[in-house]
């Protein structure tokens, strides 16, 4: 018998109801070359470290041959260096809230230099004013035509009246969804909808460059903003480009919402 398979059966046997066959333990992955913590994970205890390492593999950029493991408690403490492969992780006694922590061995992996976190580092696609004009079916073509049909459409309003809603344009005062913005502070995390965007609250108040009201600025955490917080001349916060936005405050919802985890979808049990 194969010395994994006499570990495994020596495992399965102790005599500790813990380690049954169907046991899984929650755990957190981190790793030396990414800032991002992976989303809480569950794992089969009876899983060996080598098979673990091959589904972190295509989550982090690390190769098999180049990964570290090492297990810490849920104080940081280390635990121990998971170094026998053929061993069940359960031989190692995790505990719910345990951490994985992957070292990477490779200075050429995937995952160093922030190439899988840092977006900055990627080209992104631009298009030109002049070809994005030259485009006919452009959200810009379709709100100046609308708007020469009707001098006072709005999207809310095309909304309504899709849904055979009658619709009344809100007064615009200077108080103007100031009770919403009271609630929403500098500081914040928030997620903002459409879309489920998550960032930072940097700015609540006037926006003198603006229609009249209150105005919520947010520093995105992906670069899926419109500036870096100069909004028609005027700085209103500071923020990498491409990852602010000006928004009524009704659009901000404020809460425990971190950042997300890129793996949160595809990674929810190994």
């Amino acid at each position: 018998m194969s010395i994994a398979l006499n570990a495994l059966k020596d495992f399965v046997r102790q005599p500790t109801g813990q380690n049954q066959a169907e046991d899984t333990v929650s755990l957190h992955v981190t790793h030396s070359n990414l800032k991002q913590r992976f989303i809480e994970i569950r794992v089969d205890l009876h899983t060996t470290i080598e098979a673990i390492k091959e589904r972190l593999r295509d989550r982090c950029g690390t190769a098999v041959e180049s990964m570290y493991l090492q297990l810490y408690d849920d104080d940081n403490n280390k635990i121990c260096d998971l170094v026998e492969d053929f061993r069940p992780l359960g031989y190692y006694s995790p505990f719910d809230g345990f951490r994985i922590h992957i070292i990477d061995k490779n200075p050429t992996s995937l995952s160093a230099g922030g190439w899988l976190e840092d977006t900055s580092l990627v080209e992104k696609y631009t298009i030109s004013e002049e070809s994005y004009n030259n485009r006919e079916d452009t959200y810009r073509k379709y709100r100046l035509k609308k708007l020469a049909e009707d001098p006072t459409w709005s999207l809310a309003k095309e909304i309504a009246n899709r849904k055979g809603e009658t619709y009344v344009a809100p007064e615009i005062t200077d108080d103007y969804q100031a009770d919403i913005a009271a609630n929403i502070k500098v500081g914040n995390r928030c997620e903002v909808d459409p879309g489920g965007k998550r960032g930072e609250v940097k700015f609540v108040g006037r926006a003198d460059t603006l229609a009249a009201g209150y105005w919520v600025g947010v520093q995105y955490d992906e670069p899926v903003g419109k500036h870096d917080g100069v909004v028609k001349g005027k700085r209103f916060f500071t923020c990498l480009p491409g990852h602010g936005s000006m928004l009524r405050p009704e659009k901000v919802k404020v809460g425990d919402f971190p950042e997300r985890d890129p793996f949160e979808d595809e990674f929810e049990e190994i």
